[in-house]
């Protein structure tokens, strides 16, 4: 079993990874951990107006399948509703248009799913 400071690291590394990645693609960050009352974004980046709502999953290992999978429409329906909160109290512009990608980090290796949902 992993303890939660272990949980914690491996998760803040997937998010560095995923900010750099993001970054190299001329992207700014502009929000990581956000977090209200209910519930928390890990990483929103625009380009222009464009922005983008990115859950970040984790894992050493699939063995209870990949990273992308554990993003539920629950989940998702909960990213949805946090986006337009943070586009309303934070965002400083309209939106050109927003998307919701997920980023995979499996044993250190990063894959971002686009448009995801």
């Amino acid at each position: 079993m992993v303890d939660a400071a272990a949980r914690r690291q491996l998760g803040a590394q997937g998010e560095d990874l995923a900010a750099a990645w993001y970054e190299g693609r001329g992207y700014q960050v502009v929000a990581r951990n956000w977090r209200c009352r209910d519930g928390e974004i890990d990483l929103v980046v625009r380009h222009g107006r464009v922005f983008v709502f990115c859950e970040v999953r984790a894992r050493t290992t699939d063995a209870f399948g990949a990273p992308v999978e554990t993003v539920t429409r629950t989940k998702q329906a909960r990213l949805r509703r946090l986006a337009a909160r943070w586009l309303e109290d934070e965002a400083g512009m309209p939106a050109l248009s927003i998307r919701f990608d997920v980023a995979s980090v499996l044993d250190g290796r990063l894959e971002v799913l686009e448009g995801a949902f």
